[in-house]
């Protein structure tokens, strides 16, 4: 779990890329998203619904492609903001925690890598079908333990990076790279098999 979490994917840069371009809190609802999508499919894994995640077929490439556009869409959005030096402070509190979220959960349940993970590596080494509830509840709460503290210490490292940028045209820059992320992992997304 440690590996899949840490390892670069789309969760972890659009972690990354909302930590620079508004603070560690707002990225805390992107990685809030990101867990609970997780979840869903660890639910489907256990309670034996991975032939429903394989069945979504059509439903899956409208999450994908929505969830690859919406991502753009907030890359462009970060890429074209006008930034003044005192900007970067107020840009942190107008972000919306349910906006951050759907985005989280958007980049897992469009992910393949979970999907794989959850409904075909997962099964392989744990017996999904003896666990008892004690058992769920172990496996969710080392997940959900991960997850969180994996992509929250990208967020503090990006968000910590953030606050050596003053002037603006470093708020520039650094805008353009965090879009430049969002728009790339949202094509990713969207033409990924």
């Amino acid at each position: 779990m440690l590996i899949l979490a840490a390892s670069p994917g789309p969760g972890v840069f659009a972690t990354v890329a909302r930590a620079l371009v508004s603070g560690f809190k707002p990225a805390l609802g992107v990685i809030a998203g990101i867990v609970v999508g997780d979840i869903i499919y660890l639910g489907f894994a256990i309670f034996g619904l991975s032939v429903v995640a394989h069945a979504m077929g059509e439903l899956f490439i409208f999450v994908k492609i929505a969830g690859g556009a919406y991502l753009v869409w907030l890359g462009l959005k970060i890429w074209c903001s006008k930034t003044t030096e005192n900007k970067i402070e107020t840009k942190q509190r107008k972000q919306h925690w349910s906006g951050n979220f759907a985005s989280g959960l958007l980049i897992t349940l469009s992910n393949p890598k979970v999907i794989l993970f959850y409904c075909g590596f997962l099964p392989t080494f744990l017996n999904l079908s003896r666990l008892s509830i004690t058992d769920i509840v172990i496996v969710g709460s080392v997940v959900t333990s991960v997850l969180f503290f994996v992509l929250a210490g990208y967020a503090y490292l990006a968000s910590s990076t953030r606050q050596h940028f003053s002037e603006a045209k470093s708020i520039k820059y650094l805008n353009r790279t965090a879009g430049f992320v969002m728009v790339t992992t949202g094509v990713a997304i969207a033409v990924k098999s």
